[in-house]
């Protein structure tokens, strides 16, 4: 038996698609390890969007050329890989910079992995595949297993063509594609076989979704019809909330009451400049029909701040908003350019600490919206699909339906299963519960 490594940076994409590279992996004979000096192939699957992501991989890729040497002087031998983003965008600077690396793959090529493997295997030398074939490579992909999982990501998209002036997923990940309805159900009873109890969507942009007559809401329906027990999606573009998909936040018990939805920007001037394709109160319609719809949903975001030529009167706009939200949780970024997109050509870059004093600021914002929430959850009676030991004997770890982290003091027994937590105590980040069961015993 091979032992294989993989570190997964970024999106939930990212996770889902380590994932299926460790299922393509396992018939030439490979299973997951934990640490990549124990592994005859380390995968680093990399995310693009951050900046300095590229030097955060050759850094890696130095530690990890010592364990490679070290494996070679005892007669051993390591396949180095870098998939993903970064792979997609640099695949020629990488194995210029890092002679040592054996495979480049992009994120539409993994499935093409294990003819690379068994070349590199053969024959040595260093292999790059980044193009974007015409067929999909979810047709050359295995049924996706859960491990023993009760949650499971599922992946019905792909691609972005918005273009924002900031990202540079159209140009790794390439276009929208979407995954026909019956392939997606097949995968969702697959996974329900293996115990899974949550399935959660994932595309660049899941909802424009578009594999089905109906888009996401009817793919959403559809697995609810097939028993899914819990469904969520991310990550979401307010331009393609369409009717149907905030009917079914209304519509379908099973779909949790809890949605990303990246905004970005509170600045109608920044949001073009974003070329977001939504204004301020296009974005804030987009909540209120979700909310009269399903009045418990919590909202998370995303957010940007100091993107070129955006003034303090533009970041007030942000501030402003997220007070006006309440959102239940959120993720705030500097704006960092990144090569090859419109936005890192602008000349109105800003300083980093304006940059700095102003992310501060706003993740003030965002921990006080974060903590008023989890004290709205005192004393409910929660869902919790608890699938984790905790830190401390005893203590189990679940998700709330609105993503909250709960803990339990309940031993084993409550893993892996979907059980009714009364709130006890809210933490900045978690919640604390205990059983209902518990609750009726101590009051009767």
């Amino acid at each position: 038996m091979k032992k294989l490594f993989i570190k997964t940076f970024g999106c939930q994409m990212n996770v889902y698609d380590s994932a299926r590279m460790a299922d393509l992996l396992a018939p030439l004979g490979y299973a997951p390890v934990e640490a990549p000096e124990q592994a005859d192939m380390v995968i680093l699957n990399t995310c693009h969007i951050r900046e300095k992501a590229a030097e955060k991989v050759y850094s890696d890729l130095g530690r990890l050329r010592l364990d490679k040497q070290a494996r070679a002087a005892e007669g051993r031998n390591m396949i180095l890989a870098v998939a993903g983003c970064v792979a997609q965008a640099e695949g020629a600077e990488i194995l210029r910079r890092a002679p040592f690396v054996d495979l480049v793959v992009g994120p539409q090529t993994y499935h093409r992995l294990p003819e690379m493997v068994a070349r590199a295997s053969r024959a040595g030398g260093q292999q790059m595949d980044t193009d974007f074939p015409v067929e999909p490579k979810f047709d050359y992909l295995p049924r996706p297993g859960a491990a023993g999982a009760t949650s499971a990501f599922l992946s019905v998209q792909e691609g972005c063509d918005k273009f924002c002036t900031f990202c540079v997923v159209p140009y790794t990940r390439g276009a929208e594609y979407s995954r026909p309805q019956a392939d997606i159900l097949a995968d969702a009873r697959t996974l329900m076989d293996e115990g899974v109890l949550e399935i959660t969507l994932v595309g660049q942009n899941v909802n424009a979704y578009h594999g089905g007559d109906a888009g996401l809401g009817g793919l959403l329906r559809a697995l609810a019809d097939l028993g899914v027990p819990r469904l969520r999606y991310t990550t979401s573009h307010p331009v393609d909330m369409d009717e149907d998909l905030i009917a079914a936040h209304g519509d379908i018990p099973q779909l949790m009451p809890f949605l990303h939805l990246p905004v970005q920007s509170g600045s109608d001037r920044i949001l073009e400049a974003m070329n977001r394709r939504h204004s301020r109160d296009d974005f804030r319609r987009v909540v209120e029909r979700l909310r009269r719809v399903r009045p418990d949903l919590a909202l998370s975001s995303d957010f940007i701040v100091g993107f070129p030529g955006e003034s303090d009167a533009d970041f007030q706009d942000t501030l402003d908003l997220v007070d006006e939200l309440q959102l239940a949780q959120a993720y705030s970024f500097k704006y960092s350019p990144r090569p090859g997109t419109p936005a890192a050509n602008l000349e109105s870059q800003l300083p980093e600490e304006i940059k700095s004093a102003r992310l501060a600021a706003l993740q003030d914002r965002i921990n006080a919206a974060q903590e008023a929430f989890n004290r709205s959850c005192l004393g409910l009676v929660m869902p919790v699909l608890l699938d984790r030991p905790g830190r401390h004997d005893g203590q189990v770890v679940g998700r709330s339906p609105y993503m909250q982290a709960v803990h339990v003091d309940a031993g084993a027994a409550l893993l892996n299963r979907i059980t009714d937590l009364k709130i006890t105590a809210a933490h900045p980040n978690s919640l604390t519960g205990i059983p209902v069961s518990s609750v009726t015993k101590a009051t009767a």
